[in-house]
């Protein structure tokens, strides 16, 4: 049985259950079902039945779409670090959904009204952590066997130098919704200060939102772009408009370089993602400059222009063990 089979039959089964736990529990459920607790325990938002149900459903048919949708195109399953976000993504999703309808219908089960439904606060730290635990366990078993690796005696890309010659490569790529994410916090972040400032909000609720903008506006500058540069002095690796913070990699920690196209279904996403031994820096899908380490891990850029990046680094690796 193939991935999209037991995807398809899996998405199946959980919206069944998804519809039918809480019909066959109908009769013992208040009118409004309590779906939101506060800090303290007590409920404080309801939801009629039929709506619950749909909202339910929702919650989970709607990703599981977007998983047998990679499935279908193919590329999420190519890889081994594609196929173990995408069997863990399944079985996190599917048992935190099971788990959330489950916890709020035991919740609600024998209430008199929805104001007197009782939730437990470790029931959701609960299903979290068994939730993560069972997409470890599925991206573990549905790993599958390692990367095809390079034939034996294939040479990597590298460029002709002529002696004495020195030379330097540098690309940059951006990603522009990160980027418009980022303009939006900034000027969100903006008009909250002077909202603020000039007493057209009260109680601090401009300011409250000041520490999320200000996450979102690091990470969308960090993340929006990435600036690659080859030469003697090794590879850097310059994050955001500015290319600040860079992280360096010297030539001697490199065992080889080539490009490679790699798409987000396939490393789990856009972003930083990686496992030990294998990481990505993926702002888009297509072509990508593979740093092959020595010590046997790898890291990928997506980036312009990486076939020529790779070709330098590698006749700068050649170059320093010839002298």
């Amino acid at each position: 049985m193939n991935a999209r089979t037991i995807v398809v039959s899996w998405g199946v089964l959980v919206t069944a259950v998804l519809i039918i736990m809480p019909l066959s529990l109908r009769d013992r459920l208040p009118e409004q079902l309590a779906v939101h607790w506060g800090v303290s325990g007590v409920p404080d938002r309801s939801m009629s039945f039929v709506p619950y149900v749909a909202m339910g459903v929702l919650f989970w048919v709607v990703p599981w779409l977007v998983i047998l949708g990679a499935a279908v195109r193919g590329m999420a399953l190519v890889r081994r670090l594609g196929r173990v976000y995408w069997w863990g993504s399944l079985a996190f999703l599917s048992v935190f959904a099971l788990g959330m309808n489950a916890a709020t219908l035991l919740a609600n089960l024998g209430a008199s009204d929805w104001t007197r439904a009782d939730l437990a606060g470790w029931h959701v730290f609960a299903l979290s952590a068994i939730a993560a635990a069972a997409a470890l366990a599925a991206g573990y078993a549905g790993r599958g066997a390692p990367d095809q690796q390079p034939p034996p005696g294939e040479q990597p890309p590298r460029l002709r130098m002529r002696a004495g010659t020195r030379a330097v490569w540098v690309s940059r790529v951006t990603n522009p919704w990160p980027a418009a994410l980022t303009a939006v916090a900034g000027a969100a972040l903006v008009v909250a200060i002077v909202l603020e400032f000039v007493g057209v909000t009260s109680g601090g609720t401009a300011l409250a939102l000041l520490p999320v903008l200000v996450i979102v506006l690091v990470a969308g500058l960090l993340s929006a772009s990435v600036t690659v540069s080859a030469g003697q002095d090794g590879v850097a690796i310059g994050f955001g408009p500015f290319g600040r913070p860079v992280r360096r990699i010297r030539l001697s920690r490199i065992d080889s370089a080539l490009p490679e196209v790699r798409h987000p279904s396939q490393v789990g996403g856009w972003g930083f993602r990686g496992l030990p031994g294998s990481a990505t820096i993926m702002l888009r899908g297509g072509e990508c400059l593979i740093i092959r380490y020595r010590s046997g891990g790898q890291l990928a850029i997506s980036i312009d222009d990486a076939a020529r990046g790779a070709s330098l680094i590698n006749a700068l690796i050649a170059e320093r063990v010839e002298t």
